[in-house]
């Protein structure tokens, strides 16, 4: 090893001082050869001297020969803490244990591993070794205690029943790092209810308790520290979904709802603790999801996705120091192994293995990776992996990011044997760019463009200055008329004279004169391409400084072609892309970008897209939801302008994808909630939460449109008292209010992707004046005996889009009675009118000559008042069918079924409802008011004002 550099000694001479001043007597007790160990491990690690000051006694307790030179130490870690934790009664009791342990494990992990000559391997084996007896250890432990006080869970013949805990990612394939989080999944055999407790408790129930009490047990923060950050969201249904499901459960969610990325995701699956039967049965349960018997090459265009996904997500993030997820890492090694073992392991059970060194032999054992490849990306795998524990163990902190700063520096040039930063850096480089060779070149690319040239003046036109009259010459010659040339000269000698303020570097400057020829041929055939450079160059001014947008452009053609195709269609989409570049990678994959996905998707795809984002980092996640937001307004406005979605679908969309957000805000809001104060204590054994979210108006009636705010109201179960049951109680009302705070707050936070939503709390009981959350009861008397008519017209367009089983039956049974109560159909008719004409007064904003789609006669408002009129005056007759819906269309067609309307009348009221909405969204597309000439949709018009006369005009 080369000498050690006076940065690193300086260090070293500071944690030894403070060494000795905190343990003199256990120093004075020291070898000479111990101590010469001891102060060059501080040279390396914080961790190790903040471990040594805090338990000194370990300077003496490490013993050479049964611990810092042995490399088979990890038998050993199960009975030890099975002894330790014997005498353990308590819980603070059990956190001590488990976390004193954890560090005197890992102190002698990373001596051994940076200076003793240890190989990564053997540090893989012993941190994966010793996170499964840590969690084993507290699993058993709780699992004993709970079964103590509530009793045994049984099988239906009273057979004791285990939990099972799948170890996932790292910890599941035996390639745990230093200071790694932990995935895991919590399964059951058996339905069936706990016997020998004070009362019966479904077996479910217990083992969501007991899983909160593991997760805990090694989660939590106390003075020793942490066991590991646990990470639960790879569970069914992530957050959504019970911390414990039954194996039947987990099958039937495999079968129906299991996803490519959760069959990577459970390659490396392995079950920690081995429960015999129990055990071989989940294996043989989840074997035909993850590995298919056939060569699933059905799998690849997904994972062409995901491959896509990663190298958009180096681009956007600048992944460029990131030995894990930057170009090259180890996520891109592991995905090559897993893309092979996911498309032959079904057929090649050699391929059915977790541990990444193991599949990579086996994949060159089957031929598919030559003995040349399979050696560089295991050497190139070790090197990332020995580096990312270097890191880890400099201070016991999860980062994958190279160091910027001196120490840290000298630190990893010296452990891995180099001179300087310098020549180490040239060989991490080295080795990254031969993965990444072999990543780009995987399963092909289904965003790869066709090279597209352009004709020499566009270079020429870019490269030249040109006044404007001389660019005006040049344009008229490729045959543009004198409006459009004048346009588009005027634009790019506007953008010309930008760019040099701009800082950009000499790639991005060679990546910008790629572009533009290209970009410059293809607006030159649009019929508007003095407009269209307009909305390009707003794009174009923030990408200019960031080469990997503007390389994408420029080795993607299709990308161009897509970017151009939306721009020109609609400025929305401009402005969007303009204030988000990120959403460029969208445009990649256009077979995506065009066809939205399921409705019934979009709550599984969050969850996914969140999965990236470690989970208690609450800005990273509240940006992702922004990001999931933009990225699929995208893809459903450009399947509106490609005409792929009728009117009706693109609302669909977007109030699935609305609601799809909503669900997990809430998720969020409670776990950020309940981590502090607990959950109300009457809930504590229900997965029941008590909370609900009615929308109401467009998001309501499933009529959301792109820029649309929600309109939200928060309910609670009627009757839920006491306080919450966690370190920092709260009377109930409290926690909800604390809990409708921090919704609001993760909404309405401005991130570098903006807000949310914005919401509108004013339709709750008493307006702003209100609760923030009302309790049903409190709801129900509130619309019952203090809403104004105007309100009852708002809970016609009102649904229930999030909370538990029992509020949704009682939100419907008081929407239900609210709305079928008799009414005088004169009075109710006056009040509906001189509501109309105050809006209409207010936001009318047409005109002479001008028609406002929405507030003028015979316009949207009109219908939607109608539809509420014709609910609220007949849904006492007819309460099944007018109270069921809340959008217009389906409203009308219930009033049809009940004879409450002609069928003539119910289709003209729809048609004008459809082709109002539709002259609207293709004006709002385009960023334009919701005005037309007086002279259009005059017939639709005529129709309603008709049916207005005749159901509403008061004598």
């Amino acid at each position: 090893m080369v000498d050690m550099p006076s940065l690193l000694k300086t260090q070293a001479d500071r944690h030894w001082s403070r060494f000795e001043e905190g343990a003199a007597e256990v120093v004075a007790r020291l070898s000479e050869p111990r101590r010469t160990q001891l102060h060059t491990l501080f040279a390396c690690s914080d961790f190790a001297a903040d471990s040594l000051c805090r338990q000194p006694e370990l300077a003496l307790e490490l013993d050479d020969e049964q611990d810092l030179h042995n490399a088979e130490r990890a038998e050993r870690y199960r009975p030890e803490l099975a002894q330790l934790l014997a005498g353990v009664h308590d819980e603070p009791g059990l956190q001590r244990t488990l976390r004193r342990y954890r560090r005197r494990e890992l102190l002698l992990i990373a001596w051994r591993e940076m200076l003793l000559g240890a190989e990564v391997e053997e540090s893989f084996v012993h941190i994966s070794a010793l996170a499964d007896a840590l969690i084993v250890a507290a699993y058993r432990w709780w699992y004993q205690r709970q079964c103590a006080e509530l009793g045994t869970p049984t099988d239906g013949e009273g057979n004791a029943v285990p939990m099972l805990i799948l170890g996932m990612g790292k910890l599941g394939g035996r390639e745990l790092n230093f200071s790694s989080d932990i995935d895991l999944i919590f399964t059951f055999p058996h339905n069936g209810v706990t016997r020998g407790g004070r009362r019966e408790l479904a077996n479910q129930q217990f083992f969501i308790r007991l899983g909160q009490k593991l997760v805990n047990a090694l989660h939590q923060t106390t003075v020793d520290g942490q066991v590991y950050r646990v990470d639960m969201r790879l569970r069914p249904f992530g957050e959504s979904g019970p911390l414990a499901v039954s194996f039947a459960a987990m099958e039937d969610y495999y079968q129906h709802h299991g996803r490519t990325w959760e069959r990577y995701a459970m390659v490396k699956a392995r079950i920690l603790n081995d429960e015999g039967d129990y055990s071989a049965e989940l294996r043989a349960m989840l074997k035909p999801f993850v590995f298919r018997r056939y060569i699933d090459f059905g799998v690849i265009d997904s994972l062409r996705q995901m491959k896509a996904m990663i190298a958009a997500e180096v681009r956007r993030k600048g992944l460029q120091d990131n030995i894990k997820l930057g170009a090259g890492g180890i996520r891109e090694v592991e995905f090559i192994a897993q893309v092979f073992q996911l498309i032959r392991g079904g057929r090649e059970p050699a391929l059915q293995v977790r541990h990444l060194p193991d599949a990579l032999a086996a994949i060159r054992e089957s031929g598919a990776l030559t003995a040349t490849e399979a050696e560089l990306l295991h050497q190139s795998y070790r090197l990332l992996r020995r580096i990312e524990n270097f890191l880890q163990a400099f201070d016991d902190q999860q980062t994958q990011t190279l160091p910027q700063d001196d120490l840290n520096r000298s630190r990893l040039a010296w452990l891995t044997g180099h001179d300087d930063w310098n020549s180490f850096h040239q060989a991490l480089h080295q080795a990254m760019d031969g993965v990444h060779r072999q990543f780009g070149g995987l399963i092909g690319d289904n965003s790869e463009a066709e090279e597209e040239g352009a004709a020499q003046i566009w270079f020429d036109l870019w490269q030249t200055e040109l006044d404007e009259s001389e660019l005006l010459s040049v344009l008229q010659e490729q045959g543009m008329d004198q409006d459009k040339a004048t346009r588009l000269a005027r634009a790019l000698n506007s953008f010309k004279e930008e760019c040099p303020r701009r800082a950009m570097g000499p790639q991005g400057r060679q990546a910008l004169d790629k572009l533009m020829p290209v970009l410059l041929d293809k607006v030159s055939h649009s019929d508007t391409p003095g407009i269209l450079f307009a909305r390009l160059q707003q794009l174009l001014l923030q990408i200019v400084t960031r080469t990997a947008y503007l390389q994408l452009l420029v080795e993607n053609a299709g990308a161009l072609t897509q970017l151009i195709r939306l721009c020109e269609a609609s400025s929305l989409v401009a402005e969007q892309l303009a204030r988000y570049p990120i959403l460029l990678d969208e445009l990649l994959v256009p077979q995506v970008l065009y066809k939205p996905m399921p409705l019934d998707a979009y709550k599984d795809e969050l969850r996914q897209f969140l999965l990236r984002v470690p989970e208690e980092d609450v800005e990273q996640q509240m940006e992702a939801l922004r990001q999931f937001k933009q990225i699929h307004l995208l893809r459903i406005a450009a399947a509106d302008i490609a005409d792929a979605l009728p009117l009706m679908k693109v609302s669909d969309h977007l109030t699935w994808l609305a609601e799809a957000i909503v669900e997990e805000v809430i998720n969020q809001a409670w776990a950020q909630i309940s981590a502090r104060h607990g959950v109300p204590e009457t809930l504590a054994d229900s997965p029941r939460r008590g909370f609900g979210v009615v929308a109401y108006g467009k998001l309501g009636g499933i009529e959301l449109a792109y820029s649309s705010d929600l309109d939200l109201v928060f309910v609670q179960e009627a009757g839920l008292k006491g306080q919450t049951n966690g370190n920092k109680p709260l009377d109930v009302r409290q926690f909800y209010l604390r809990l409708a705070q921090r919704i609001i707050h993760l909404f309405s936070t401005r991130t570098p992707s903006g807000v949310l939503y914005e919401l509108d709390m004013r339709l709750r009981p008493s307006g702003n004046a209100g609760l923030l959350v009302s309790p049903l009861d409190a709801y129900r008397h509130y619309l019952q005996n203090e809403a104004w008519i105007w309100e009852h017209q708002a809970l016609v367009r009102s649904r229930l889009i999030v909370g538990d089983a029992v509020l949704h039956q009682e939100f419907a049974r008081i929407r239900r009675e609210t709305l079928s109560a008799p009414r005088d159909h004169l009075a109710l008719a006056e009040e509906v009118v001189k509501m109309r004409e105050k809006m209409r007064t207010h936001l009318n904003k047409a005109g002479p000559g001008e028609f406002h789609l929405k507030q003028s006669a015979g316009g949207l408002v009109d219908i939607e008042f109608l539809t509420q009129y014709l609910v609220l005056a007949h849904g006492h007759e007819h309460p099944a069918a007018l109270t069921r819906w809340s959008d217009n269309i389906r409203i009308l067609e219930s009033a049809v079924e009940v004879g409450l309307l002609e069928e003539e009348e119910a289709w003209r009221l729809k048609t004008a409802y459809c082709a109002i909405r539709n002259r609207g969204h293709r004006l709002s597309l385009s960023d334009q008011p919701g005005l037309l000439p007086d002279t259009e949709l005059t017939q639709e018009r005529d129709w309603v004002v008709a049916s207005w006369n005749k159901w509403l005009k008061t004598p």
